[in-house]
């Protein structure tokens, strides 16, 4: 030990392998997986195309894999960068909470950004609000939305995500869950339509034309259960990637959809759209917030759920507007 201190690493030796090692080397590659593109990469990382070019030579000498390779226009990750890329990520997030100073217990000192995923109902419902506390308790961070898509969300395990909200459906024993409130789906429809006109029955609501949102373009879900039970079939017309994309279509056409009541009721009146009661038994949607148990002490990320946790339960208990 005294020798490897005075004279440097032992050659071939743990220390010798380490310090030949560039850990800058991995916030490149991390670029380079999550882009899949030099250029995006060296403007993600703020560096020249020449530059990240030969980081990327660097990085294939170092793993003896080329980690990228050209497909006509665009570059794909070869079979062991798909493989390591979640490894990389996690790595990253270890190193970076390692050496990060610990978050200040007021949040008035936070310098932080936070990434956080959900069906974009809860954005509608609550994000106006979630950034105005932000921005009066903690001016120095920035909330990061980020949609569901349909691969899913950013794994909490993997590091790019600290929070994520709605309806945790998942089986990852160690991932924290913590219930915020519930909501049921009502009915909307453009002002006039022919389904408002009366009583709103079973097979005057399932005789209408439906659109549903789906990231994943799915064409049925819980409501085309409970019209079967019931010996019915709605007919659904289409579908939208989002809720505020499924209004807006419902807003110009005569498609009737679904909305939570309590978050995103407020977005269709925003639009001047019905909102119905739908004369089905359906279950409730139960909303919660889960993180990564690394978050658990941290108090930034403690700050994060304090503020989540009563920006949604308020707007819960002002219930829906109109």
């Amino acid at each position: 030990m005294r020798k490897e201190a005075a004279e440097g690493p032992v050659p071939g030796s743990p220390t010798d392998q380490l310090a030949r090692i560039d850990l800058n080397l991995l916030v490149a590659l991390d670029a380079l997986l999550a882009e899949e593109s030099v250029t995006a990469a060296a403007e993600r990382l703020c560096l020249s195309g020449p530059a990240m070019s030969r980081t990327l030579g660097r990085i294939r000498r170092a793993l003896g894999d080329p980690v990228l390779v050209r497909a006509g226009r665009r570059m794909v990750p070869t079979p062991r960068a798909l493989a390591m890329r979640p490894d990389v990520r996690r790595v990253l997030a270890d190193a970076r909470s390692l050496f990060a100073p610990a978050a200040p217990a007021d949040p008035a000192g936070l310098e932080r950004a936070f990434t956080l995923s959900g069906h974009d109902s809860h954005v509608l419902g609550f994000g106006a609000a979630l950034l105005g506390r932000a921005a009066r308790e903690a001016p120095g961070v920035t909330l990061r939305f980020l949609a569901e898509d349909a691969a899913g969300v950013p794994s909490l395990r993997d590091g790019p995500l600290d929070l994520e909200i709605g309806v945790i459906d998942r089986n990852e024993p160690e991932i924290r869950v913590e219930p915020l409130t519930t909501d049921r789906m009502v009915g909307v429809a453009r002002p006039g339509h022919p389904l408002l006109d009366g009583p709103v029955t079973l097979r005057r609501y399932a005789a209408a034309s439906h659109l549903v949102d789906s990231r994943r373009g799915r064409l049925s879900g819980p409501v085309d259960e409970a019209l079967a039970a019931h010996g019915l079939r709605r007919r659904v017309v289409g579908t939208a990637p989002t809720l505020a994309s499924a209004l807006f279509v419902i807003a110009g056409s005569d498609a009737v959809g679904l909305v939570p009541e309590r978050v995103a009721r407020p977005a269709a009146d925003a639009l001047g759209l019905m909102t119905f009661d739908i004369p089905l038994d359906l279950p409730p949607i139960e909303v919660s917030m889960a993180w990564h148990p690394r978050h658990e002490a941290d108090t930034g990320h403690r700050w994060l759920r304090d503020i989540v946790r009563d920006t949604v339960r308020a707007v819960a208990a002002a219930g829906p507007q109109g």
